[in-house]
């Protein structure tokens, strides 16, 4: 006998699980189901990420990202508070390690006003007073609004929550196809109404089989972090480098994580298939082709210097040049101190094929029967609880027909 739901999500991480808690807040009589291939919520990039609530200051002011982090961070924050969740109100220092990155501080700065970002310049003197053991030159910024969460203690808050509301979470069940409206998954045959796609790595694939995203493809990188073990007092903030705003990476940082601990990373290193996390675990031959095919075009055309980055990167897989490219964001940590790598996150970036660019915002595609959201990455997880308001609104509106696309 099928399942019947009114709404069916694809994927129980943060994008999935929130959707589905604004469908029952607004529409609290609609049946709602999320089918998702793992045993548990928030598996992949959603209990792999930083834990950092950023606040907006990174984004040009006509994206999506710059519209829901600020009101993210404060909605997150918010929902912690009242749930009694894990959360660590530590601030951000953004640092810059030689004269030439001055301009991007000051780039930061104007991003950071025109979203409605409390980013405040200081001076050598004053970073010291924040974070003794932040190095920079000149001059820094310091934001009062970053916050870190542990994001696996927040999904499994958020699945207890939607549960009670009558949301089932069918665990062990990944999508395999679907006709018209029915959607076949693990064992179950299921019949949908309306069809959310939030499967992150896999939502590409799964969009081009309902007509969209074909302008996209996944190219996955790789986020290694480590820990640092000597002293969880010898760094009192997140301290960030100045990045390079081509490119939608942030760089490798020092977190101060919701318990007090030092963790730092991430890196970006293209990936070879989507699940590339380990060793051989997971491979895809069919997956490693076509990821090979479009990380080769990028190397050999050196797309938005996709080939300094990409060597770059790997060689932050050698210990000692991790550990000395973060040891340019402070002034003095012990090297002996720095720990064993921690459990990596794949990036689900999104590379447009007709300019061979990396995708820089939030991606929405859909019509009346599905909608799918792509390159749901840094900062999706902030941006959740008010993204998910905005999924909803396009979702009832497309309803009455017409197709969406957002981003």
């Amino acid at each position: 006998m099928a399942r019947n739901y009114d709404y069916l999500i694809v994927g129980a991480g943060i994008i999935g699980l929130t959707i589905a808690r604004e469908l029952k807040r607004r529409l609290p009589d609609c049946s709602v189901g999320i089918i998702e291939k793992e045993d548990e919520v928030a598996l992949h990039a959603s209990g792999r990420n930083s834990g950092v609530l950023h606040s907006g200051f990174y984004y040009s002011a006509d994206s999506l990202k710059a519209r829901f982090t600020r009101e993210g961070n404060l909605a997150m924050t918010a929902y912690c508070e009242e749930n009694g969740l894990k959360l660590n109100r530590c601030g951000k220092v953004v640092v810059a390690t030689s004269g030439e990155e001055l301009a991007g501080l000051d780039e930061l700065k104007r991003r950071g006003d025109r979203n409605g970002v409390e980013l405040i310049p200081i001076d050598e003197k004053h970073l010291f007073m924040i974070e003794p053991n932040a190095r920079t030159v000149e001059k820094a910024l310091f934001c009062p609004t970053t916050s870190t969460v542990d994001p696996i203690e927040v999904c499994r808050a958020l699945k207890r929550e939607i549960v009670r509301q009558g949301v089932d979470i069918l665990f062990s069940c990944p999508f395999k196809g679907h006709r018209d409206r029915t959607v076949y998954a693990g064992n179950d045959t299921i019949e949908a109404r309306y069809l959310v796609n939030s499967a992150g790595l896999y939502a590409d694939a799964i969009a081009k089989q309902y007509g969209f995203g074909g302008d996209y493809t996944i190219i996955p990188f790789k986020g290694i972090y480590m820990k640092y073990k000597k002293n969880k007092t010898d760094i009192r903030t997140n301290i960030y480098p100045v990045p390079n705003l081509n490119n939608p990476f942030l760089g490798v940082h020092f977190t101060k994580t919701f318990d007090g601990s030092i963790k730092i990373g991430p890196t970006a290193i293209p990936a070879l298939w989507r699940e590339n996390y380990n060793g051989l675990r997971r491979l895809s031959l069919p997956e490693l082709s076509g990821i090979l095919y479009y990380e080769s075009k990028l190397f050999l055309t050196n797309s938005f210097r996709f080939r300094s980055l990409a060597l770059g990167e790997v060689k932050k897989y050698m210990r000692n040049r991790f550990i000395n490219e973060s040891l340019k964001l402070v002034r003095n940590l012990d090297k002996n101190g720095f720990g064993e790598f921690m459990r990596p996150g794949i990036r689900a970036q999104l590379l447009n094929k007709k300019t061979m660019s990396l995708v820089q915002d939030f991606i929405v595609e859909g019509d009346d029967r599905s909608l799918h959201v792509l390159n749901s990455v840094s900062p999706a997880f902030t941006c959740s609880l008010p993204f998910a308001e905005y999924i909803v609104k396009l979702i009832l509106e497309k309803q009455d027909g017409g197709r969406v696309a957002a981003g």
